[in-house]
This record gives structure tokens, sequence and C-alpha cells, in this order.
């Protein structure tokens, strides 16, 4: 009787044990457990930690609560500008009631997936190439209204959309490359010509400096000598200020009152023989005779007359015949006589 009982009570043991093994359930901390009992849904949502259902009656299902990460395929679309693209995202979402996970969607990840897809090439065909490139927030935030709207009767909540590239054509890529350097050549232009505007006023204030202060000039002009100097270069180039040359031109004699450049040569020819060597007093003479116009450079008139009677001078002096030693060891005259 006794053998009995303990054979009854093992059994019974065993039994209990077997079944609390088959009812034990343990849901952790990110999960949540949905309870259906004969296929109909039991109206608690077990929470984490050991619970306990009926074996062979209830059936627990476990949905996870984290946010999932999920990559859109790439979607080939044509934009609204007639370009065509590709573009890849993902989606960030997460489970917020796990009853309507289970119940109202079979499988809420392929169908976010879905819908997320759908959505992009929604947003493609929409959208315009320059916004689908400098515009993605905007277009990120219509993404996810697009699959928002449906996945909230799913109990799935969208936590963001982000667009990560966008792939054009070749043809495009290279079209783009030349707008851009196009643009940054039209920029670098203006900022040139805006540069060589500012520098020219500040040389306009420098000229009005230099023009109240000769010497000014001069020295700007030896700091350029020095400054191409200090190169250790073979070639100095001087640069010449063209107030010179002006000052120059100024000086030069009228052609009215020059002399012609052949008189003095005219002068010598029709010098007598007997007159060839030019009296001491000849110089005094001339300077004497040369009439005074009463123009308005003197100076300039008697520098002149200098001029030609230096030009007589040295051509009667080349005309003049060389003298010769006399035969006559006897003669004791000059040997620089003339004739």
């Amino acid at each position: 009787m006794v053998e009995e009982l303990v054979t009854a009570g093992v059994a019974l043991a065993s039994v209990g044990t077997v079944y609390v093994m088959a009812a034990a359930r343990i849901v952790k901390q990110y999960e949540r457990g949905v309870v259906l009992r004969l296929g109909k849904l039991r109206s608690g949502v077990r929470g984490p930690g050991f619970t306990m259902i009926m074996p062979f009656v209830d059936r627990l299902q476990k949905v996870n609560m984290q946010i999932v990460t999920m990559p859109v395929p790439a979607q080939e679309g044509i934009t609204r500008d007639n370009v065509t693209v590709r573009v890849d995202a993902v989606v960030y979402f997460k489970v917020v009631s796990a009853a309507d996970a289970v119940i109202k969607v079979e499988d809420y990840r392929f169908a976010v997936s879905q819908m997320a897809q759908t959505s992009l090439r929604s947003i493609i065909g929409k959208s315009e190439l320059d916004d689908l490139l400098s515009n993605r927030e905007k277009l990120n935030q219509g993404l996810e209204l697009m699959i928002d709207s449906p996945a909230v009767e799913w109990g799935v909540s969208i936590d963001r959309v982000e667009i990560k590239d966008v792939s054009l054509p070749e043809t495009m890529k290279r079209s783009m490359a030349r707008q851009a350097e196009a643009d940054r050549e039209r920029r670098a232009r203006v900022i040139n010509a805006d540069a060589e505007l500012q520098a020219s006023k500040k040389l306009a204030e420098a000229a009005g400096v230099m023009s109240e202060q000769p010497a000014a000039l001069q020295l700007r002009l030896l700091q350029t000598v020095v400054a191409v100097a200090a190169e250790k270069n073979s070639t100095l180039v001087l640069p010449f200020p063209v107030e010179l040359l002006r000052f120059l031109e100024r000086a030069q004699p009228h052609p009215a009152h020059a002399a012609p450049p052949g008189v003095a040569h005219v002068q010598s020819q029709q010098a007598p023989a007997e007159s060839r060597q030019v009296p001491d007093g000849v110089a005094d003479q001339a300077s004497d005779q040369v009439p005074d116009r009463g123009g308005d450079r003197p100076l300039e008139l008697a520098a002149q007359a200098q001029q030609l009677l230096t030009q007589w001078q040295q051509s009667m002096q080349e005309q003049l015949p060389p003298v010769e030693a006399p035969l006559d060891p006897d003669f004791r005259g000059s040997k620089s006589g003339q004739d």
C-alpha cells in the first residue's frame, strides 16, 4: 500500500514537472508576449519575465519591440524633370502595439519593406533632380509620412527614413560637372573684376599722392628695382618713367628754329683757300652775328649757334692738308707752317 502511494506521488510529481515545463515561458525585456488560446486573442499582453500558459491550448507569440533598421533596395525611376536615377534608402521603425502587429498584418516586416519601396518610387516621380541632391531633408519627411500612414494600423511606428544615395547616369554627371565648372569660373571672374576695381581705386589714390611729391615716384622706382634684384636675376628690367619722355619731347627745338643738317658742310666748301686758318675771334664774331629773332627760346638759339660753329670748325680741320717736313736740312722754319 505504501509502495503504491509512493509510486502515485512520484507519477504526479513527474506529471506536474512536465506540465510546468510545458507551460513555463520566458519573455525578454525588449519583447512582449501575445497569447492566443485556441486561436483567440487573450486580452492581456504578457510583459517581460516569467509567465505561464496552458500547454496544448495556448500559443505564445513574442514580438520584438526594439527599433528595426531595414534597408530599402535601390529603386530606379524617372524624376519630374525626366532624369533617370537610382535611389536607395533606409527605414527605422519599431512596434508600438504587439497585438496589432500579430493580428492585423501577416508579416509586419515584409509589409513595411514593400510600403517603403513603393513610397520611394512615388517620391522619385514627384521630385526633381535638384531636390533629390540638395533638399533631402524635405524628401525624408515626405517619405516618412507616406510610410507611416498605413503602418499605424499595423501597430508599427516609423521612427525616421533616410535617403542613402542617388545614382546618376554618366552623361548627367559630366553635364553637372561642366555646369559646376562654368559657375565657378563665372564667380572667379566676378571676384577678379571686383579685385581689379578695388586695386584701380587704390592706385588712383596712390597716384594722386605721388603727383604731389615727385620724390615718392623715384622712391617707388628704387623699391621696384630692389625687389627685382633680390631674386638674383641675370637680367635687370629698369622701368623708364613716361614723364621723363614727355620732358625730353618738350625740350626738343622747334623745326622752324633748327639749323639744316648740311649748313656746316656748305659753309666749309664756300670758304676761300686763303682763309682756311680759323682766326681766333671767329667764334666771338659768329656769335655776335647771330641775329636775335626775339623768340621764346633765346637759350636754345644760342646753343644751336654754338653747335653750328663747332661743326664748322671740325669740318675745316678735316679739309686742311697734312704738313710734311721740309727736305732742306738747313730749313729752320716751323713744321706746322701753312700755305
